[in-house]
């Protein structure tokens, strides 16, 4: 297809190549988050291209987990990130981090409208000076992480802004096109451009650990 991009294409080719040698879990896994990649990186559209790539990552990450309700999500992700930076040969999401967009990640994590005790006190949830106080303390510690190039740390931060902004446009909390969110949008877009096809490369290495059943696999 002519309007595929050299990221998709690139890793298709590559799955093409080995997926009769991948363990059919981690190949469907694969081959999802591919589809949705290409749906993303076809379309011009910033609020739809960001909601594609999310779908893709969901599709790389999410599995079956034994006792799954004593897992939040947060916690499945965190533990996604943290094998992907450890069997992460080529460093590529170190290379994204900190060579690609430190200064679209300060900026995100400066953002009030991505941090969800920001949207808690607005919903009475918390008061005032409790989410003005976690936002403090959420810097703060990403200062750090990015004083000590820390990339696990900033990339659990990132995704906590990310699954925020995800939550609006998936639950309708935003309006399509708007001028309101529009950095945020951009940014994250960005962000996960470059996230999503690096976590999808890490994948298509092999690695045990990142091995699990799909959700909903296909039954015939």
């Amino acid at each position: 297809m002519e309007n595929e991009s050299k990221s998709y294409q690139s890793l298709k080719k590559r799955h093409r190549e080995i997926r009769d040698h991948l363990p059919q879990h981690l190949s469907l896994r694969i081959h999802r988050a591919l589809s949705w990649l290409n749906c993303a990186e076809r379309n011009d559209d910033e609020d739809s291209k960001f909601i594609f790539l999310w779908i893709a990552f969901n599709a790389a990450y999410a599995h079956e987990i034994p006792n799954r309700w004593e897992f939040n999500e947060r916690q499945i992700l965190s533990n996604f990130l943290q094998i992907l930076i450890e069997v992460d040969r080529e460093k590529s999401l170190y290379k994204i981090v900190w060579n690609e967009f430190p200064n679209s990640i300060r900026l995100l994590i400066d953002n009030r409208y991505v941090y969800q005790h920001f949207w808690d006190f607005h919903n009475d949830k918390i008061n005032e000076a409790e989410w003005q106080e976690q936002f403090k303390k959420s810097r703060e510690a990403a200062n750090r992480a990015l004083g000590q190039m820390d990339t696990e740390k900033i990339l659990s931060i990132i995704f906590e802004r990310l699954y925020t902004l995800r939550n609006q446009l998936i639950h309708g909390g935003a309006t399509w096109s708007s001028s309101v969110n529009r950095n945020q949008i951009r940014d994250g877009m960005k962000i996960m451009g470059q996230i999503v096809p690096a976590l999808i490369s890490i994948m298509l290495n092999k690695q045990p650990r990142l091995i699990g059943s799909p959700c909903y696999p296909v039954v015939k």
